[in-house]
């Protein structure tokens, strides 16, 4: 019953309160992504485009939902919601560009379609991985209820994506936490050519909802005016009482997945019972029948828009060619470019005028000015709050702060990381906490596919640190103790900082809440009890990007961090050595000029780090060394590393895996050359 009653809604308009005005103002909204849509598939067939997702037949689920919704809310939509980007009055040569990879599209052709997003209009575009968008609705979300703000944020994903891991950690954070957020499922039947009955046992998505206790709504996602109505009854519900819905909408794909794809996994019959329930040609239809649009007003609507259309198709594809420039690309990877080789006061020597802690309290106190600074700076993480995290590094910040800015978490490190970016586009900052560094695998996406790409992407900031406890040498196995700086080296658009002392942990740290851009902050737990230093009080930042020269020497460099840095004095100490101990304190983007400059002087030099030799950021500092300071070299490089296992767990063997116990030899082997 409950199935008929749906599909006899797709075909049966319910004008309820809307005037006339309005009733043809949803149909001009309604006909702008079908009649762009026609035009693209024709540019396709003549080959002036290479490819489209094509939403034909789902347009009154993204033109209701921009319509339900307030200017200034945030819609974060998916590749077939053209409907959103023209109802809110994206000018349309500008997508255009943006479709044909031309300057003047929202990526500078960096990105196609609508992975792109838009401050001015309030539109967050997509990844390719679909999921990771829920989480960052939740951030959104949260920054509007923490302002006590009458918000709603609304986010789309498809049928085949509420398969996914960020589906399931998303809903539920919205639900626990009460965020103000419509969660629209396009159920459009198939995730691409998978159906439905593949992909969920239930019979309809929307039950899902209530295992996360929260509200859904199942609406006739082809009848433009049931979405409107739906989704305006739940926004404004949503903005007097927070808390998420989930609103499912029976639709149909009528073409391929992508043009490419074609539809020949879809049955005929089912395909021509979707054509019969056409969304532009039924409401159309009704409107004519009703008196409300006469023959003369369709026309001269379609012409209209048919000739708005041509017109920035013209001006697009007038426009030049992206022209290269290095300098351009390589600026807009960070908010906040660090511009190596022209660095500020090197930090050599102690910080004055402060008092001696440890290096977990140094992270403590760097954080707590930090929250003092930022108003709208919020820690997330497990069991941060009232417990204080794993290591007690939040202790007491829930009675400062208060449980809205100091934030435990469910077990979901993906959909908090996007929660975080989420707080960063709409004007906050975040700090997620990984209770331990090994469990940031659960997040990669988050991290090296949406905050890392945002600026460079779309000039988005992603104020966010990621605060990565590391390091062996506690008998924690392979699961508590990886150094896994390296699995972010090679990504653009992320920095990573890694203190080897209490006033460096505090003043990168700063640093890191003040930057722009996403912040990896590795802090090595077996420095957090057992090491303590002089360190300035207040807020204050040291640069990222800035190495620091810790001991000076004529005949050897030697070139770490971390915990290596301690290794690496105190060996110098033991054995007397004349040497350089850099400590590069930013692995990314890594002090290079630093580097050199004691190469140059030394001649000969030794790479150590906690992570296993292979693969290691080492690799990447040596190889740099041997191309740009051959003549320099008395030498060849060394590099001294963890050897290339899991960390075990028994006393023993983490000895024999760490390179502490290598690191005499190889210094002696360096002088012996």
């Amino acid at each position: 019953m409950f199935l008929e009653t749906i599909e006899k809604k797709q075909q049966t308009f319910d004008r309820r309160k809307l005037t006339d005005k309005e009733l043809l103002e949803i149909y001009d909204k309604l006909l702008h992504p079908r009649l762009i849509e026609e035009k693209m598939l024709s540019m396709l067939r003549q080959g002036r485009i290479s490819k489209w997702f094509s939403g034909i037949g789902q347009e009154a689920v993204a033109v209701g939902a921009a319509m339900a919704m307030e200017a200034d809310e945030y819609i974060l939509p998916m590749h077939r919601n053209l409907g959103v980007f023209t109802t809110r009055g994206v000018p349309m040569a500008r997508l255009f560009g943006q479709f044909q990879g031309h300057a003047s599209g929202y990526t500078k052709g960096r990105d196609r379609s609508f992975h792109f997003g838009t401050q001015e209009h309030k539109i967050v575009g997509m990844i390719s991985h679909l999921g990771p968008q829920m989480g960052v609705a939740d951030g959104i979300a949260l920054a509007h209820k923490l302002r006590h703000e009458a918000k709603c944020t609304l986010v789309f994903t498809g049928d085949g994506a509420t398969s996914e891991g960020d589906f399931h950690e998303s809903v539920n954070t919205a639900a626990v936490w009460d965020l103000p957020v419509i969660i629209v499922v396009e159920n459009n039947g198939y995730g691409l050519s998978t159906p439905s009955n593949e992909q969920f046992k239930c019979r309809y998505i929307s039950d899902k909802a209530l295992g996360y206790g929260m509200e859904s709504r199942v609406v006739a996602g082809n009848n433009i005016l049931e979405v409107v109505h739906t989704l305006r009854e739940a926004a404004d519900s949503i903005r007097r009482r927070p808390r998420p819905i989930l609103v499912e909408c029976m639709t149909f794909r009528m073409r391929g997945h992508e043009e490419a794809s074609g539809t020949k996994y879809v049955p005929k019959e089912l395909m021509e019972e979707w054509g019969r329930k056409d969304p532009v040609a039924n409401y159309e239809k009704w409107l004519v029948g009703q008196g409300i649009l006469s023959e003369t007003v369709k026309d001269a609507t379609h012409n209209a828009i048919k000739h708005e259309v041509a017109v920035a198709v013209d001006t697009a594809f007038s426009e030049e060619p992206v022209k290269a420039d290095m300098a351009t690309e390589l600026n807009d990877v960070y908010a906040k470019p660090i511009l190596l080789g022209q660095r500020g006061t090197a930090a050599v020597e102690a910080a004055p005028q402060g008092r001696e802690m440890r290096f977990i309290d140094a992270i403590t106190d760097g954080m707590r000015e930090s929250m003092r600074k930022f108003p709208g700076l919020v820690l997330m993480g497990q069991d941060i709050a009232e417990y204080g995290g794993a290591f007690k590094v939040t202790d007491g910040f829930v009675a400062e702060f208060g449980k809205g800015r100091v934030r435990n978490t469910p077990l979901c490190e993906s959909a908090i990381l996007g929660a975080g970016l989420g707080l960063s586009i709409n004007g906050m900052k975040a700090m997620v906490e990984m209770q331990f560094a090994d469990f940031v695998s659960e997040g990669m996406t988050q991290i090296c596919n949406n905050l890392a790409k945002a600026h460079w992407r779309w000039g988005q900031n992603a104020d966010v640190v990621v605060r990565m406890p590391t390091g062996a040498g506690s008998g924690a196995g392979p699961f508590h103790s990886q150094s896994n700086e390296a699995w972010f080296f090679k990504t653009p658009g992320l920095k990573i900082v890694y203190p080897a002392f209490p006033a460096d942990a505090k003043g990168l740290l700063c640093s890191a809440f003040g930057d722009p851009d996403p912040v990896m902050y590795f802090e090595h737990k077996n420095l957090y009890r057992s090491l303590h230093g002089n360190v300035p009080e207040g807020w204050y930042a040291l640069p990222i990007g800035e190495a620091a020269l810790l001991h000076a020497g004529a005949d050897l460099s030697i070139i770490t961090y971390g915990m290596g840095v301690h290794w690496a004095l105190d060996a110098v100490k033991a054995m007397g050595l004349n040497a350089d101990v850099v400590d590069l304190r930013t692995l990314l983007p890594w002090d290079k000029e630093r580097v050199l400059e004691s190469v140059r002087k030394t001649g000969k030099v030794l790479v150590l780090h906690e992570d296993t030799l292979t693969g290691g950021i080492g690799g990447e500092i040596a190889a740099t060394i041997a191309e740009e300071c051959f003549m320099d070299l008395d030498a060849p490089v060394i590099r001294l590393a963890s050897i290339d296992t899991p960390v075990p767990f028994s006393h023993a063997l983490e000895e024999q895996f760490l390179p502490k116990a290598r690191l005499k030899a190889a210094l002696e082997k360096l002088v012996a050359w």
